[in-house]
């Protein structure tokens, strides 16, 4: 008698086992690449790396070539005693100039009208040996106000002698700090965050610069203008 009974899952009407079925019911389809095509995308991946090779290769001998520049970024030409002998004029005094060398750089030089402040003056700002920064400020119209703005409020912390002058400290501890000086007719504020000996270092400069000047003249029909250093502001 023959067997008309139905196969059981999995399995053949041979005795062979099947593929199990998938969720849908049907059974899997293994993907199959041909042979030509996977070797087409070999030969893709390998062109981009030949390529990127030959690109770096092709490059590197100029970067080679020109290697980086060692020097410490740009550094301005400001030529100060040409721009202080121009602003004498309309100074009434000639400006300071000082003379370090190479050791003290300048980055400007400027006649600052006092348009804002209502005090013109001349500013230069230099660069320290250990790459800090130290603003100079000179004027024969200075008032214990500006006074106070130039030097950010900071107490009077004592005096410090440089180039036989005794300057008045100003340090408001903070980081910055400023050396005060009124001789011949003007009035040098030092204003940075350099160390002291920095600080005395250029105090020297304009103590010699100012010496070689002549004193600042007073403007027509008034008296040149001077300020004890230390003076308060009116209440």
């Amino acid at each position: 008698m023959q067997d008309t009974s139905p196969a059981a899952p999995g399995s053949t009407s041979g005795g062979t086992p099947a593929a199990a079925p998938d969720a849908a019911g049907q059974a899997p389809v293994k993907p199959v690449i041909a042979a030509a095509a996977a070797k087409r995308a070999n030969a893709s991946v390998m062109g981009m790396i030949i390529a990127l090779l030959v690109s770096i290769a092709a490059f590197l001998p100029i970067v080679l070539m020109n290697p980086a520049p060692k020097s410490d970024g740009y550094r301005p030409n400001i030529n100060v005693s040409a721009i202080a002998q121009n602003a004498a004029d309309v100074a009434g005094f000639t400006p300071v100039a000082v003379n370090t060398g190479d050791t003290f750089r300048a980055n400007y030089a400027r006649w600052e009208s006092g348009a804002g402040s209502g005090v013109p003056a001349w500013e230069v700002g230099y660069l320290t040996p250990k790459e800090s920064f130290i603003g100079l400020v000179q004027t024969r119209q200075a008032n214990p106000t500006w006074l106070l703005q130039q030097t950010k409020s900071a107490p009077v912390t004592g005096t410090r002698n440089a180039g036989g002058r005794d300057w008045e400290l100003r340090d408001a501890g903070k980081g910055e700090k400023s050396m005060v000086l009124t001789d011949r007719g003007t009035t040098v504020i030092l204003n940075g965050s350099a160390s002291l000996e920095e600080f005395s270092t250029l105090a020297a400069a304009v103590v010699k610069s100012l010496e070689s000047n002549p004193p600042a003249g007073a403007a027509p029909g008034t008296a040149a203008a001077t300020v004890s250093p230390s003076a308060s502001p009116a209440p």
